[in-house]
């Protein structure tokens, strides 16, 4: 586990490491980066998951279960967001089910805790989940949706059993003006920081905010990015927005 400065969260739990790229929105995935890093500095469980590509880290698909890690949740006394599998995803094809279930496990045994999922992959979430897994109300499930060329992974989610269901639009680097948000119950909006980020145009963010209060979905505005995002703010319409979703909804 390690504290974390992501706006919508509290804390990172990593059971899985490792990933491959899966479409534009992968293209400077920080989670790269913070590997080769994290290699660099002798941690065993990242060693091989990056190889230097164009003079920066790719993924070389290779993923490490760790399952030391399945056993942390149970020893945070104090409550918390946790955000599964920051340096992976939990639904890769190369994730077996039979882990999947050992974290769901562990999210089961800790219901003081709230877990935040994303995946790239919903149709293999839904896929999974809809087969003998039980709907945790403490689990948060979501996908990320980078433009309107990946806007099939919302039907996906919708397919998804789970007490809330979320969407993160970051890096968000093109319109999905074609989507709604019916039956998901949170957005997740941030422009991509970095030295070679992409722009995030106002317009899009309208885009998403008009289909949250057209579907009642809790909006949470984290970033406008850019080179310096601490500089850009996060100030949307003049305010600051952190809605979180609710069971209820």
């Amino acid at each position: 586990m390690a504290e974390t400065t992501i706006e919508w969260t509290d804390a990172t739990w990593n059971p899985v490491a490792g990933c491959s790229i899966m479409s534009a929105g992968c293209t400077n995935c920080y989670a790269m980066r913070m590997a080769a890093r994290l290699e660099a500095m002798g941690l065993e469980k990242y060693k091989g998951l990056t190889r230097k590509s164009g003079g920066r880290p790719k993924w070389t698909g290779a993923l490490y279960l760790d399952e030391a890690a399945l056993s942390v949740p149970a020893g945070w006394m104090k409550p918390r967001n946790v955000f599964v599998n920051s340096m992976s995803d939990l639904f890769h094809p190369d994730v077996p089910v039979d882990f999947i279930r050992k974290v769901w496990v562990a999210m089961s045994n800790t219901r003081r805790h709230t877990y935040q999922i994303l995946t790239k992959r919903p149709d293999r979430m839904a896929a999974i989940l809809s087969n003998g897994f039980t709907v945790l109300p403490n689990v948060w499930l979501g996908t990320s949706v980078e433009d309107g060329r990946v806007l099939h992974r919302l039907d996906d989610l919708r397919n998804v059993p789970a007490a809330i269901r979320f969407v993160s639009f970051e890096p968000l680097i093109g319109s999905v003006a074609g989507g709604h948000l019916d039956n998901i119950q949170w957005a997740i909006v941030g422009g991509e920081s970095g030295p070679k980020a992409r722009s995030l145009k106002p317009v899009w963010v309208d885009e998403i905010f008009d289909m949250c209060t057209d579907a009642g979905a809790a909006f949470f505005f984290k970033q406008w990015g850019g080179v310096n995002k601490k500089a850009a703010g996060r100030s949307y319409r003049g305010t600051t927005w952190d809605q979180m979703p609710a069971l209820s909804m």
